[in-house]
């Protein structure tokens, strides 16, 4: 089906199916291509991601996709009433073991040279207003439950919970508008291409294929993707995650250094307790039972890693190699007297 989309649509003829993971692919003339959903975004949106991957590309980014047009000249088009776009990507040679600090830094240097102004994958600067309104939404179903009896393990571990979380958020905010108050962004705090969620996985490996996929990625400040990265392999293996994270950050800033402000902009992220949130909202958004089941595993592994999450926090500057001392980089004073 999708290969007569591509040969009607698009006049490419392929060879054959592959299925990398979480991507639709097919495979012809040297190119994979890969068949994306729009996934909500309006012409407008993928127009703006088209512009950055080209200018990624510019820059010798050989791992970004180019956008398609279809015959009509369109970034979109339908087919068997569904939406699609098409990425097409060189076949490139198996890939060296990479050491992904450095790509992502390298990554992240591209992408804060883009010579126009992003509006709508933009989120500089929203991060608080994001929070607040999150830990508003969830505190209105908090105080809602607050008077009935649970109707189940999860909703019991949610209330007993919440307020511990409410206040975890709050230093973060606090954290983050104290860094915005009392320190200076400089030049390498400039917006970049960024992703939603960057993990060790979001490039790949897909066989062996690295993608670097536009319909990942938001315009933010860098710290947003090591902040990501950060608590993503924490949460892999809270017993051995040091000597990764220091290589980590070692290899990242032999690229791209940073500066007191990105430090504490990263370090408000990781306070920001994301895991939690989202896993409480996906239990209230999601009709599957099974799906439930999972989350409330997940809750109650969230639960009892609490207090290791506040050790973690209170060792993420000294492990990650951070400058605390040069850099005057502020503790969270409570982590410590504990």
């Amino acid at each position: 089906m999708l290969q007569k989309m591509l040969e009607n649509q698009y006049g490419v003829t392929v060879e054959e199916y592959v299925k990398l993971d979480v991507y639709e692919a097919l495979r012809g003339n040297g190119w994979l291509y890969l068949i994306s959903k729009p996934a909500g975004k309006a012409e407008e949106d993928i127009s703006e991601l088209e512009k950055i991957a080209e200018h990624l590309r510019n820059y010798g980014d050989q791992n970004v996709p180019i956008f398609l047009q279809s015959k009509e000249g369109s970034l979109i088009t339908t087919w068997e009433q569904n939406q699609y776009c098409v990425l097409a990507n060189r076949q490139m040679e198996e890939q060296r073991k990479i050491k992904l600090g450095r790509k992502l830094a390298r990554f992240h240097e591209r992408g804060r040279r883009v010579p126009f102004q992003i509006e709508r994958a933009s989120r500089i600067g929203q991060w608080k207003t994001l929070w607040e309104k999150r830990l508003e939404q969830m505190e209105r179903v908090w105080n809602g439950l607050l008077f009935q009896s649970p109707e189940d393990e999860f909703e019991r571990m949610f209330v007993d919970s919440f307020p511990y979380y409410l206040g975890l958020t709050e230093n973060a905010i606090q954290y983050l508008v104290d860094t915005e108050i009392d320190d200076e962004p400089n030049a390498t705090d400039n917006g970049t291409v960024c992703h939603e969620r960057f993990t060790s996985k979001t490039w790949g490996p897909y066989d062996k294929y690295m993608i670097k996929n536009p319909f990942d990625w938001v315009f933010d400040h860098r710290s947003r993707d090591l902040a990501e990265w950060t608590r993503e392999r924490y949460f892999r293996n809270i017993q051995t995650y040091q000597v990764e994270l220091r290589n980590f950050y070692e290899d990242y800033q032999s690229i791209a250094p940073l500066s007191s402000f990105s430090w504490r902009l990263l370090y408000s992220r990781l306070v920001f307790p994301l895991h939690y949130f989202d896993c409480i909202e996906s239990y209230y958004i999601t009709r599957s039972e099974q799906e439930k089941k999972v989350l409330e595993e997940r809750l109650s592994k969230i639960l009892r890693q609490a207090s290791d999450y506040e050790r973690f926090l209170a060792e993420f500057y000294p492990i990650s190699g951070a400058p605390i001392k040069q850099l005057h980089l502020p503790p969270l004073d409570w982590l410590y007297t504990k």
